[in-house]
């Protein structure tokens, strides 16, 4: 029987006697996958990589353990009884294939409504329907199509570092390899006479030609791979060069030392591929160290409200949270912590966990998970576990949430590195025949020494480490972005626009004062709770200055953004908020901020705030009027307009009576007129202008309006501070764009030596991975120092 392979996974076929539509296959597993395939017109999948799948071991025996509820609970980071959320490691992660196939599970399970991959993590984020799929079916459908999850039950938590050891076997191997190749070459290099030439020569040289064989097919696997499927997707990337200066330098080495005409080139060999690894695993470190330092360092300031075991309520970082504790949800608010639901009702809204819209009712006892956002009132809730600072990263990040924002300096890079390919290959060409001519015995050096010196690592790896410290710096001083590409934008925004109460005034310095009929006890004690439900920041002023009173659960409650809150308890009653939304026509006009109440539509009175600005607001104004149109965009009436008009430089606009959806127009009108606009609100009534403009700011004031709308939260003490952190956005493109010319600058001058024969492929990649690191020192060394400046 003649020998046969998988078409699946590419494993000995020939005893299994399995054919199925023409085709081989070693077991039950690899067919069923296919026909999968097949059924749901995925057979492309074989078109981007010859046998992709890795063989299923024992997999049916191997995940009984997640039939078990309790490590089923463990290991999910969301559950509501119908849809169930879990992020998986996959080490078998590597290529472009490898994301097509796990981001389109819902068309080999209906039952998978979603699949995100995470390609630097290898780790796949899968939201899905539990009553038709289990957790470990889901485990059993990828570990058959090859993509095997890597489960710990003993230190199994989100954003732990899975650590990727291939790279360091791979390293060692080249620097074993690297070694011993140098120290055979020693008599050719000294031109031993009678003692290389009579006994060891060839003996040495096969020494060295086995030496090099696994660092060629095995240390220098991921370039190759890498390349062939550049070319497959008819892509020129940074790894064509090197694979094809790799396998030139090995064909005409071997060649050599066939017919004994030289000893080849194994030496530059070994240390290239070495050399190569040095540099990508100095990368991987310190890219791991900014991931770690941008996920468990960079604390965002977001506080919660915990009532302590007398009730007393007192604000807390998220940080803070501890198992047992007793939080207060208000309305609006996201779930920091898994906890059980103690007092209240609770409407619950998890896309912010599984991207689908729809709200779930809960009940007193009932789990809730972190990520939902409460969208009736206030509630109690007890905390089951700690707060995952990495998860909460992890939510606003998701993709669902995402953009299409232009990613312009990405595009630049991928742009550069294509090009810069295509002109490398053509350079080596060209200078390879001119040698050939002239001196054939300089060709294959030039060939290879010009494929090594030029690659573009250094400019693929300019963008990435600069705005990833970027990233860090900002962070340490409060400020934190999204993602890189946040960066950019606030780079090119041209127009600042403030909403004013809870963004440019300080809530905590605001003074109250009531005109109006004197509230029963009743009537206070019910304005006390519905106020107690609300986020606003008028809400949670006038909630500290109100009297204590018994806590309780509202029959309804509803807050109408940019208008008001009603709310029933016992049959009364209540609504707070604009006189249009209580009702109330006034003759006389105030210069202040108003809230109106009515009690089972009586009208009762108004609360007036006497707004504090925050500190440096008009410093903040003054140094940004030069570079950009500055703009308030409020929803209250223009009382406080004559007093902003003193504050603030004369070209500011200052536009009042503005609804949500009028300032979300507003923004999508100027943009038209080629406004790049910066919008910076309090996070909950300005959810669509935050959205809609190229960078959303939400202000935070250890208040938990955690929206995914935002692109960045500003930690409210440092708001004065704004025009610094864009500066610095600014000054980031800048290192780029001097890390790009660096990096030119170092392959024309490399060019010149290689071309010209005077530069061997071993010193030529000794050359290319330092470059690398010269980049990352630049990018690093500049940004602390602009990072500096912020002290």
């Amino acid at each position: 029987m003649g020998h046969k392979t998988c078409f699946h996974c590419g494993l000995d076929s020939s005893s299994s006697e399995i054919i199925f539509d023409e085709k081989s296959f070693c077991c039950n597993g690899c067919k069923t996958v296919y026909e999968i395939f097949s059924v749901n017109d995925l057979t492309c999948y074989y078109d981007l990589q010859q046998a992709p799948g890795a063989t299923p071991k024992d997999i049916e025996v191997k995940y009984n353990f997640l039939e078990n509820a309790k490590i089923i609970e463990q290991l999910l980071e969301f559950d509501d009884g119908e849809t169930q959320v879990i992020s998986l490691y996959i080490p078998h992660i590597h290529c472009s294939s490898c994301i097509w196939i796990l981001e389109n599970l819902n068309r080999l399970n209906p039952a998978v409504s979603s699949s995100i991959v995470n390609f630097g993590k290898k780790n796949v984020r899968v939201t899905y329907n539990s009553e038709t799929l289990s957790l470990k079916n889901l485990v059993t459908l990828l570990s058959s199509i090859g993509y095997e999850p890597f489960i710990s039950l003993d230190d199994y938590s989100i954003g732990k570092k899975h650590i990727d050891r291939s790279l360091i076997y791979k390293l060692g191997v080249a620097g074993f390899a690297f070694g011993n190749v140098m120290f055979l070459s020693f008599p050719e290099y000294f031109q031993v006479g009678e003692f290389w030439l009579e006994q060891y020569k060839h003996l040495f040289r096969w020494l060295m030609f086995f030496f090099s064989l696994p660092v060629v097919f095995y240390s220098a696997q991921d370039y190759f791979v890498s390349a062939f499927k550049g070319l497959q997707s008819k892509i020129l990337n940074i790894d064509v060069p090197i694979a094809l200066g790799v396998v030139v330098l090995f064909i005409r080495s071997t060649t050599e030392i066939i017919f004994d005409v030289g000893s080849g080139f194994f030496d530059s060999l070994t240390g290239l591929i070495f050399f190569l690894l040095l540099g990508k695993f100095f990368q991987q470190k310190t890219y791991t160290f900014l991931s770690f330092e941008r996920d468990y360092k960079s604390y965002f300031p977001i506080g919660i409200t915990k009532i302590s075991s007398e009730g007393n309520e007192e604000s807390i970082q998220v940080y803070d949270i501890k198992k047992g504790d007793r939080l207060l949800i208000r309305n609006e608010e996201l779930i920091p912590v898994d906890c059980i639901l103690i007092k209240g009702k609770a409407r619950i809204d998890y896309s912010f966990v599984t991207g689908e819209s729809k709200t779930v009712s809960k009940q007193s006892g009932d789990k809730l998970f972190a990520g939902g956002k409460q969208l009736e009132g206030s509630i109690e809730v007890d905390v089951l576990k700690t707060v995952e600072q990495s998860y909460l990263t992890q939510l606003w990040s998701n993709d669902v949430f995402k953009k299409n924002k232009e990613l312009s300096f990405t595009n630049i890079t991928n742009s550069i590195s294509k090009r810069f390919t295509m002109a490398i290959l053509l350079i080596a060409f060209l200078a390879t025949a001119y040698w050939l001519i002239f001196d054939s015995s300089k060709a294959i050096n030039v060939f290879t020494s010009v494929l090594i010196i030029a690659c573009p690592c250094a400019i693929a790896l300019s963008a990435p480490f600069t705005f990833g410290n970027i990233l860090r710096i900002l962070g340490k001083k409060k400020f934190y972005l999204k993602n890189a590409s946040v960066i950019e934008q606030l780079a090119k925004i041209n127009t600042i626009i403030f909403d004013k109460t809870g963004t440019i005034t300080a809530n905590k310095e605001t003074s109250i004062s009531y005109e109006g009929s004197q509230l029963s006890i009743d009537e206070e004690s019910l304005l006390k709770n519905t106020l107690r439900g609300s986020n606003h920041p008028l809400s949670r002023s006038l909630y500290q200055l109100l009297n204590e009173h018994d806590i309780v659960s509202l029959d309804y409650f509803e807050e109408h953004l940019g208008k008001g809150i009603e709310a029933v308890y016992n049959n009364r009653k209540i609504k707070i908020g604009s006189a249009p939304f209580i009702g109330f026509t006034s003759n006389t006009t105030t210069l202040n901020t108003t809230v109106h109440i009515s009690s089972n539509n009586k009208y009762k009175g108004t609360f007036t705030f006497y707004n504090k600005y925050r500190k440096g607001l008009s410093k903040l104004f003054n140094n940004l009027k030069n570079n950009y149109d500055l703009v308030i965009l409020s929803g209250d009436n223009e009382g406080e307009k004559a007093n902003l008009k003193k504050l603030l430089p004369t070209k500011t606009k200052l536009i009042f009576n503005q609804k949500p959806e009028d300032k979300l127009e507003y923004i999508k009108y100027h943009q038209t007129e080629g406004a790049k606009v910066l919008m910076i609100g309090d996070g909950l009534n300005d959810a669509g202008a935050l959205a809609q403009s190229d960078v959303g700011i939400a202000i935070s004031e250890n208040v938990n309006v955690f929206s995914p709308a935002c692109d960045a939260i500003l930690d409210a003490s440092k708001f004065d501070q704004l025009h610094h952190y864009i500066k610095i956005s600014k000054s980031a493109i800048k290192i780029i764009k001097w890390s790009f010319l660096l990096s030119f600058l170092y392959n024309i001058i490399g060019l010149y030596f290689a071309i010209t024969g005077q530069l061997a492929p071993v010193v030529a990649a000794i050359l290319m991975p330092l470059s690398s690191i010269s980049i990352v020192a630049f990018t690093t060394i500049a940004t602390n120092i602009i990072g500096r400046k912020l002290d």
